[in-house]
């Protein structure tokens, strides 16, 4: 007795050939948006195959993506190009912030198959009468799609095609116009894409390109003395324009708790006149939506964005979510903070360090929704004052999910805005951070020091996770005082603001200290300052003759002019014969500007010298090319030749070269 045999389900419809395969932009298959500025092309690459030896072709798709109060905009298309190894390519430019999405079709192009065959034939000397005959067919078929699609130029020139095959000629489609025809004709049923819409942000080019500034706004500034308000801080702006930086940073301006306040140099006792930490938030006064009245008002705040709005910078606040034990929130909510078994509310700790100014909030509160709902409420608040950006300090600690949920709905509403992420912190989470939302992140820059180490990051940052995590390089901060800063070094503060300048397109100083070369550490082997601006005022005298204020202008100038400066992507380190020089290369992706080329002497006390070996392809010249390098920093012009030359850099004259590339009006080669 025989079994039935039991035949499996076929599909309904005959299945597409092609297999396209998403290269990039894409982070973590397609569950996190990549990102991309409003003037930037924007590169797609995919993988699209078929069995066989089948001829298939591909289109790049994009359009708008659906949002809560808008629908989805049309799909716009445009080719993709072989450009070997199965993989193709299509560039695209968008017109609005916010999120758009993409994705790739793929399809089998029997006419393009025939065209290369029967050339290929013809070449061959071989019989094409059967190919012609096939061809009339295509042919016909494809006018009937032009008229469809109101190609009408595509129509009227493949009406010309079936006389010439009519009449046994083969020879026009040698011409590979013919590609791009068939290809905007051509039948494409069976045709797979992708299986969802890839998204991507796309945000202002100052996400992408910034230089940020910090200061506190209640420290004084020669000729005042004493503390200082908001309003006075209005007199700083001009100082920080004129050195070119376009975000002007406050750490938290909002009142200070009482309870428990920090003293100088953090100790943990304040006397009556200590103004305490600005990031212990909150008193009687208010909370993340008021400002300490010794500063100001809130009015002050919005009159002092507009002012760096008239001066062509932005005003950046600090967010910093935890509270003091006077903030309103701890009687208000208490349910939004961990308790002890004693029922006290947990203080802030990182053992062994305590922080017992600070409260902060409990992300596992079964009350979570109204602690959102209340944090994306601070935002709001400072976004309808006329700010719109914003650094979060310690976002690492805070709930992930709480993160993805409010960086995704207040850029839905405000896609100007942009987030700096405060997150020094394992490389995972920081990653995490960005592919949330957070536009731009803090990074590891402050403690990679040497050649090797610099390449090694710089290199997993401009490949790796190009897509989405653009990197905000800063020599120090107000935590963040090196030891290798604390050597007090003229030539190791202005390397380290070379190299955070070139290497990154964003970066940032905090100042005055780092222009007055700020180096005095709290004790030894501490990273923090002595007499710390966190807990108490300092008087500061800028301008001053020993300032590194020229050379931060002169950077940031050097930034504005050569585009190559403002992109990360195509960062490219090259060959040296001598561990203490730096040498690397920047191009630009999007416009004509010329490339540049970066050597820095990572020695702050010796005079190096030796040979750098450079990758002359990225910079579009060959190697026997003759070229000039005008150096930005000194003005100075050499003639090199091919990809061995010659530096020689003394750290107590000139540390760094920061070369802007010329074809040489000499010939070529020699």
């Amino acid at each position: 007795m025989s079994l039935p045999t039991r035949q499996p389900s076929l599909p309904d419809a005959r299945p597409a050939h092609p297999v396209i395969e998403i290269v990039s932009p894409f982070v973590d298959a397609g569950r996190f948006p990549a990102k991309a500025t409003i003037s930037e092309t924007i590169e797609v690459l995919a993988d699209v195959f078929a069995a066989g030896h089948v001829v298939v072709n591909a289109a790049l798709r994009w359009r708008k993506a659906p949002s809560p109060t808008a629908p989805a905009g049309d799909w716009n298309e445009v080719r993709m190009r072989p450009i070997g190894n199965d993989r193709f390519s299509a560039t695209f430019t968008v017109d609005a912030l916010g999120r758009w999405e993409y994705g790739v079709v793929g399809w089998v192009d029997v006419a393009e198959a025939w065209r290369q065959g029967i050339v290929a034939k013809v070449d061959a000397g071989q019989n094409i009468d059967l190919e012609l005959i096939a061809g009339r067919r295509l042919v016909a078929s494809l006018v009937e799609r032009a008229d469809a699609l109101q190609n009408e130029g595509d129509a009227a020139r493949l009406r010309e095609l079936e006389k010439i095959l009519a009449a046994g000629d083969a020879a026009p489609l040698d011409d590979e116009t013919w590609t791009a025809v068939f290809w905007r004709n051509g039948a494409r049923d069976p045709q797979p894409d992708t299986p969802q819409a890839w998204p991507i942000d796309i945000d202002r080019d100052r996400a992408r390109f910034s230089a940020w500034y910090e200061f506190f706004p209640r420290s004084a500034v020669a000729p005042h003395r004493g503390p200082q308000t908001l309003r006075a801080a209005v007199d700083r702006l001009d100082y920080i324009a004129s050195m070119g930086f376009d975000v002007v940073y406050l750490p938290p301006i909002h009142p200070i708790g009482a309870s428990k306040r920090k003293g100088p140099d953090n100790t943990p006792v304040a006397g009556p006149a200590d103004v305490g930490s600005p990031w212990a938030i909150g008193s009687d006064e208010g909370g993340h939506t008021a400002v300490h009245p010794e500063l100001g008002t809130v009015d002050d705040v919005s009159r002092l964005a507009q002012a760096c709005r008239v001066r062509g910078m932005e005003l950046a606040l600090d967010i910093a979510f935890q509270c003091s034990p006077d903030h309103p929130w701890v009687t208000e909510h208490p349910e939004w903070f961990a308790h002890r078994p004693d029922g006290s509310i947990q203080y802030a700790e990182n053992p062994p360090k305590r922080y017992e100014d600070i409260y902060p909030l409990d992300f596992d509160t079964r009350d979570w929704q109204q602690l959102w709902a209340a944090l994306a409420d601070v935002f709001r608040f400072w976004i309808d004052r006329g700010v719109t950006v914003f650094r979060v300090d310690n976002p690492h600690t805070k709930a992930f999910p709480f993160w993805e949920w409010a960086l995704t709905t207040l850029r839905a509403e405000h896609p100007e805005t942009i987030f700096l992420a405060e997150a020094f912190t394992r490389p995972r989470a920081m990653e995490r951070l960005a592919k949330l939302g957070f536009n731009q992140s803090y990074t590891y820059f402050t403690w990679r020091q040497e050649a090797w180490e610099l390449r090694e990051y710089f290199t997993d940052l401009a490949t790796r996770t190009v897509d989405y995590f653009r990197p905000n390089a800063w020599p120090n901060t107000p935590d963040i005082l090196t030891e290798q800063l604390q050597s007090g070094s003229r030539s190791t503060f202005a390397t380290r603001a070379i190299l955070a300048a070139t290497l990154s397109a964003n970066w940032g100083v905090y100042g005055p200290a780092f222009e007055l070369l700020e180096h005095r550490p709290a004790r030894p082997g501490s990273e923090e300052y002595l007499a710390s601006e966190k807990y108490q005022l300092r008087e500061w005298s800028v301008p001053d003759d020993a300032s590194l204020a020229p050379l931060l202008t002169q950077l940031n100038i050097i930034r504005r002019t050569n585009p190559a400066l403002q992109h990360l992507r195509t960062l490219r380190f090259h060959g040296t014969d001598n561990e203490s020089l730096l040498c690397f290369s920047k191009t630009d992706p999007v416009g004509d500007g010329l490339p540049v080329l970066v050597v820095v002497n990572l020695d702050p006390t010796n005079r190096q010298m030796g040979f750098v070996d450079i990758d002359l392809a990225p910079l579009g010249l060959p190697y026997d090319a003759a070229y000039d390098v005008v150096d930005e920093l000194s003005g100075n012009t050499y003639h090199w030749y091919a990809n061995r030359n010659f530096v020689d850099l003394d750290p107590h004259g000139r540390s760094a070269h920061v070369f802007v590339l010329h074809p040489a009006h000499a010939e070529a080669s020699r």
